[in-house]
């Protein structure tokens, strides 16, 4: 494997986007291979979560919308999420019973800036897609591979996950860092170490990316390998492709498939409703260019969200080690107490590479520092911190001696005629 490309888009959970999929492989004819030989999808029982808002539960149920009101995936939200009565003993074996609730108190808040929500009893987190919403996303995941176990690596929000996938770590912070803050060493100082070629493409016109935290950027030539997102179909086109390559993507440019639809700070120049067919739409563009282009015979493009997004998933963090013995450093006094022994929600995934086992499932719990993992792997590298050196190298999602893929398959296109309407959500 010569080229390595993340793509992770924005705040969905797996049995959001992906609760459907075993219902979309019986009804599509695609086998579960691993053992168990299931998935572990809302298929596997009956869902819900209580309303204080109604006295009631509210049940998982398919959206009819393709946008969603607001949510959040920070620290303490997160932590409520998974466990509402003790949000501070979140664990493993936590209820994952506060969705709902929380949501309530989301549109209790937007109240209090002037913004009425649509949705008032918090049903929106437990709305799914299936494979007619998402169908490029099923079709792919059901042909190449995914994790049906796999977490987002901390239970907060973008800062502090973007940290984790690029060093393993965010050093104690659970908020954001702010620029040059982190210091830990990245995957990118271990590659440019061993002379292996890395870009960065971003999809901001003033091509920021989350490596601005690092004091590493700083450092001379390192800021020299961020692209434009155009420059990436470039190398695409052309074979050109370094031998790691790391999307990142715009926060609210309705292409990531962020959740925000208003700004709490500045709430009478909310943003726009995301739609999640556009996202879908805009990675189908940035993997199928992989596929076609010269370098597909020696590629692998790990996909996946960065956190859940506040939406429901009924399966709990897993334990994972801490990756450096650093305690949070930055909550606040609003903020529940925690640690960095548990990850996140789990999140939609897969991978998709020439040599990915055909309709493959594995029911390996890790976290995308597995990412990390598996470059290190291949090219030699030390593990950065506790947490990469934990996971999984990632070599049983594929086939080497067999390339599955060698010829990629033809792909639907992302079907664009979802409804976005918030009543409906």
């Amino acid at each position: 494997m010569n080229h390595v490309v993340m793509l992770i888009q924005e705040n969905r959970s797996f049995d959001h986007y992906f609760g459907q999929m075993t219902v979309y492989r019986t009804a599509n004819g695609y086998p579960i291979n691993g053992s168990p030989a299931t998935i572990e999808d809302e298929s596997a029982g009956s869902f819900s979560n209580f309303s204080q808002a109604t006295g009631a539960s509210i049940a998982a149920y398919h959206s009819g919308s393709v946008c969603t009101e607001d949510l959040t995936p920070a620290w303490t939200e997160t932590h409520k999420n998974f466990d509402w009565e003790n949000p501070a003993g979140a664990s493993s074996s936590s209820p994952m019973d506060g969705f709902v609730q929380l949501a309530v108190q989301i549109s209790q808040y937007a109240a209090t800036l002037g913004i009425q929500m649509t949705d008032q009893d918090g049903h929106r987190v437990m709305g799914y897609f299936d494979g007619n919403d998402l169908n490029y996303y099923y079709f792919m995941a059901s042909n190449f591979a995914l994790g049906d176990h796999f977490f987002s690596p901390v239970p907060s929000y973008s800062p502090a996950q973007r940290g984790f996938l690029f060093a393993a770590t965010s050093q104690g912070y659970v908020h954001d860092p702010g620029p040059g803050k982190l210091t830990a060493k990245t995957i990118w100082q271990e590659l440019d170490s061993a002379g292996v070629s890395w870009k960065i493409y971003s999809e901001e016109t003033n091509l920021y990316t989350y490596l601005q935290d690092f004091a590493y950027y700083n450092q001379a030539g390192v800021s020299a390998h961020v692209a434009s997102i155009d420059q990436f179909f470039t190398d695409a086109a052309a074979g050109q492709l370094p031998a790691v390559s790391y999307i990142e993507t715009g926060l609210n440019d309705g292409l990531s498939e962020h959740t925000s639809n208003f700004d709490p700070a500045n709430p009478q120049q909310g943003e726009p409703p995301i739609n999640v067919q556009v996202g879908a739409q805009y990675a189908s563009k940035i993997i199928n260019s992989v596929m076609q282009s010269p370098s597909w015979s020696d590629s692998v493009i790990f996909f996946a969200h960065d956190e859940g997004g506040g939406f429901f998933d009924h399966v709990p963090p897993m334990s994972v080690p801490s990756p450096d013995g650093i305690k949070p450093v930055d909550l606040t006094s609003s903020d529940v107490p925690g640690d960095f022994t548990i990850t996140g929600s789990r999140v939609p995934n897969m991978v998709i590479s020439p040599f990915a086992k055909k309709n493959f499932v594995s029911h390996t719990p890790m976290d995308y520092t597995a990412y990390l993992r598996f470059i290190e792997t291949r090219w030699g590298l030390p593990t950065l911190t506790a947490r990469d050196a934990a996971m999984p190298d990632m070599t049983e999602f594929f086939d080497f001696t067999n390339k599955p893929w060698a010829t990629a398959p033809s792909p639907p296109a992302q079907n664009m005629s979802g409804t976005c309407d918030f009543s409906k959500q």
